[in-house]
């Protein structure tokens, strides 16, 4: 759900990495690339929007006001919105290469 809203709102190269054999702090990162501030708010706010109505709140968010990586930790699932400068710096794919990748269908309105 979050990577399609990620992809609804034009954020570039989302991909979701299943951490649940990596690591205990969370089962899933959603990665995402905004091209500018504005988009990455306008990310972060629909993600905490769309999952707080189906029952996933947001335990912390981190950088909204200062950064150009916003971080959002749900329990299980924790969102990445990067500008593309800043997801190139912190390169969390290779980072986390050991996590498979978890393949995902955007929205379309056929």
């Amino acid at each position: 759900t979050a990577a399609r809203v990620c992809d609804d709102l034009r954020g570039k190269e989302t991909l979701v990495l299943d951490l649940t054999a990596i690591t205990p702090i969370c089962d899933y990162f959603v990665i995402t690339t905004a091209t500018n501030r504005r988009q990455l708010h306008a990310i972060a706010d629909e993600v905490q929007r769309v999952l707080k109505e189906a029952g996933s709140e947001r335990r912390g968010r981190e950088g909204y006001d200062t950064s150009s990586w916003v971080v959002q930790d749900y329990g299980d699932i924790v969102l990445h919105v990067f500008i593309p400068e800043t997801r190139a710096l912190y390169d969390l794919e290779n980072l986390w290469s050991d996590a498979p990748r978890v393949e995902w269908q955007p929205h379309y309105d056929g």
